[in-house]
């Protein structure tokens, strides 16, 4: 026989319980698979309205850019570089010059050459799944599904006929929500892969929410930093070789918190706070409980709430003004869980000499025109020339900004 105090304590169960299970469903009526981004949406008229921007079935063709639109500081220039280059997403340049360029969705990878002052797009990989990530080094090319890393040899000579992959590792989570990849190599030749946190905020596993990095066959792998919530762009700082990385922040808690962040890694194993903290002084109100941000390292610089902060290098050419040298620049895709779009452009970061951010300012803007996009910056590439490359994976582009007088017209 239940003793009186034991069905109080029943009945306190059972509605701790119920209270639980009405919460879930509250955050999740629609059922949605896990990691969806539309779990925990409000239920108010504004936040239903409110879903991710899905990019036109096919790009733009090349006399449907608005350039003019597209807003750059006093003696910068830009034109279109390529078109018809479907969700283009991450650049790397190989040594001959050839641009490479991944894709989230389309699952391709392309291969973009210039001859005779033409440029042609050739699809060098497709049928992968997500493949975000793409470094090169020593003539070959990496490439990173959702979980596993490739490396096409000698790319650049095999372009008609791509060799049969190697795989590098398939030691990666396979979930989809931020499982896409950005990839690089080090100035240590290391190859450095995040693995996101899969879901809008939850708390991760040992395998989640980190940056790790590895040899370039795969072997010994480490994590770098902890408490990364979804990176899709990092590079290292040319002077002291540290790592920098742009994060996303949480969805959900409203339309202006928390911001994205810009991170500074100075000892491997730091802790940049998700789940528990975000921008460096919110703590999470799910996950933050008995946690002090205090007790994570925080960005050098906040980016803006919901700006999907993504690609970033430094500006390592020498064709734009000084003042760019060893600065950061910062492709934000925009934002879609905010009722005015934020983001939808590309700023630069320039830094204290301590390595601390000292300003961040709009370099390239007008990406978002009546609350809607005429195109979503993705990443950013220094070529050569000193001229900075800017991906579009919304117009299915690669834009070219160059300083002083502009030598060829906009094509």
């Amino acid at each position: 026989m239940i003793s009186k105090h034991n069905r109080w304590l029943l009945a306190g169960s059972l509605m701790l319980a119920l209270g639980v299970t009405s919460a879930i469903a509250q955050q999740n009526p629609q059922n949605l698979p896990p990691g969806h981004p539309l779990i925990g949406q409000p239920e108010s008229e504004a936040a239903k309205k409110l879903a991710p921007v899905a990019p036109p079935p096919i790009p733009l063709a090349a006399d449907k850019f608005q350039l003019d639109k597209l807003k750059l500081p006093a003696g910068f220039n830009i034109e279109l570089y390529a078109t018809g280059v479907a969700n283009a997403r991450s650049m790397r340049f190989g040594d001959k010059g050839t641009l490479f360029v991944s894709t989230r969705l389309a699952g391709n990878v392309y291969a973009i050459v210039e001859k005779d002052g033409k440029r042609e797009v050739k699809t060098i990989a497709k049928g992968l799944h997500r493949p975000n990530g793409i470094a090169f080094k020593n003539g070959s090319l990496y490439v990173a599904e959702l979980s596993k890393v490739w490396r096409y040899d000698d790319i650049e000579s095999k372009l008609d006929n791509p060799p049969q992959p190697v795989l590098i590792s398939d030691k990666f989570p396979s979930d989809e929500p931020h499982g896409w990849k950005f990839i690089g190599i080090g100035p240590d030749d290391k190859l450095y892969v995040p693995v996101g946190q899969p879901c809008n905020i939850c708390l991760p596993s040992d395998q989640h929410a980190q940056i790790r990095r590895m040899n370039l066959d795969g072997s010994n792998s480490e994590v770098v930093a902890w408490g990364v919530r979804n990176t899709v762009g990092f590079d290292w700082h040319p002077v002291t070789k540290e790592l920098y990385f742009t994060d996303n922040g949480r969805d959900w808690t409203s339309e202006d918190l928390p911001a994205d962040e810009l991170n500074r890694v100075t000892k491997a194993g730091q802790h940049f706070g998700a789940p528990f903290c975000h921008q460096g002084d919110f703590p999470d109100p799910e996950f933050g409980w008995g946690k002090s941000c205090a007790d994570y390292v925080k960005p050098v610089a906040l980016l803006g709430p919901h700006t999907a902060a993504l690609g970033m290098r430094f500006y390592t050419g020498a064709s734009f003004p000084k003042q760019y040298r060893n600065q950061i620049f910062i492709a934000r895709h925009g934002s879609w869980n905010r009722s005015t779009k934020l983001g939808g452009d590309v700023v630069v970061a320039t830094l204290n000499k301590d390595g601390t951010v000292k300003s961040v300012a709009p370099f390239l803007t007008g990406f978002i025109q009546n609350n809607a996009y005429i195109g979503r910056p993705v990443d950013v590439v220094v070529a050569k020339d000193g001229s900075m490359l800017v991906s579009d994976d919304y117009s299915g582009a690669i834009y070219k900004i160059t300083y002083g007088k502009k030598r060829v017209a906009s094509r």
